[in-house]
């Protein structure tokens, strides 16, 4: 645990962002500048975090909770947004205490706002769904300007196939399987013009943005036996995780969809390339 009289503590510092705010007539129909500061004293120390990004509380996740909760609803009062971004932060295991304040820069000749301290949110968490796709990529890597490419707007995490590669011989053939995947997916990447993503972060980084990317697979699923192995495992394991909308699967013509394992209940698909 971190020392509560001293936690480790990140930190939003300065983050503009203009929106339709205010109680008064004047302040209607109109967009004006807020100015947001947020600071949360974590649970867990981070020196435990053995440099992994996947063990430490995002910044994504304070930047995500001013935009979900601007986009939850019109506010009148700066009080009742900097209660719901509370909320949000503070749904996350990670977070023990968060200061949020909330200032207008528009209103007067300096800042006029709020600042609020929490150890427990006092109104619900709305949460945004992160609406992911898998795609699992069994065909040729697509040329330049393939419409099969997922684009903007679209979070569909790619998990790659590795069809052919020579693998060494010796070690934990499960991790240098997964680490042929991690290469494939490079690969594949550099293709497509996507960006490769390898830990839970970055995935979920990419969702929330709607960015394609591709996954390499090996350092969520080296610890993971129940993950698979075969592309297809690992695209159902991981939109399990994910609670993904629904899986597809990028295959050449006449080649028949995987057998789907027990449990699957997003919708699966198919994409002819």
């Amino acid at each position: 645990m971190a020392d509560m009289e001293h936690p480790d503590r990140i930190f939003l510092r300065d983050h503009v962002v203009s929106a339709e705010i205010g109680a008064f007539q004047s302040e209607r129909g109109c967009q004006q500048r807020l100015r947001f500061n947020v600071i949360v004293d974590l649970r867990h120390s981070v020196s435990g975090a053995d440099d992994h990004v996947d063990a430490v509380l995002s910044y994504d996740v304070l930047t995500q909770a001013v935009a979900t909760a601007l986009a939850d609803q019109r506010y009148n009062l700066v009080e009742t947004l900097a209660e719901r971004i509370a909320a949000e932060v503070l749904a996350h295991p990670r977070a023990a205490r968060i200061e949020v304040t909330v200032e207008k820069l528009d209103r007067g000749p300096g800042a006029l706002g709020v600042s609020i301290t929490r150890d427990a949110a006092r109104v619900g968490a709305t949460g945004t769904p992160m609406a992911a796709r898998v795609l699992v990529w069994l065909a040729p890597a697509p040329e330049a300007g393939s419409q099969a490419i997922p684009r903007q707007g679209d979070a569909a995490m790619i998990v790659p196939d590795a069809p052919g590669l020579p693998l060494p011989q010796g070690g934990c053939p499960r991790r240098i399987a997964l680490l042929a995947l991690d290469q494939a997916a490079w690969a594949l990447a550099g293709r497509m013009g996507l960006e490769v993503a390898a830990t839970r972060t970055e995935l979920d980084a990419a969702i929330h943005a709607g960015r394609p990317v591709v996954w390499a697979p090996a350092r969520l699923a080296a610890d993971a036996p129940e993950a698979g192995l075969t592309p297809a495992q690992l695209g159902f394991w991981l939109a399990r995780r994910l609670e993904a909308l629904r899986i597809d699967f990028a295959l050449p013509p006449e080649t028949c969809l995987p057998a789907l394992p027990d449990g699957v209940e997003a919708p699966v698909g198919r994409i002819t390339v």
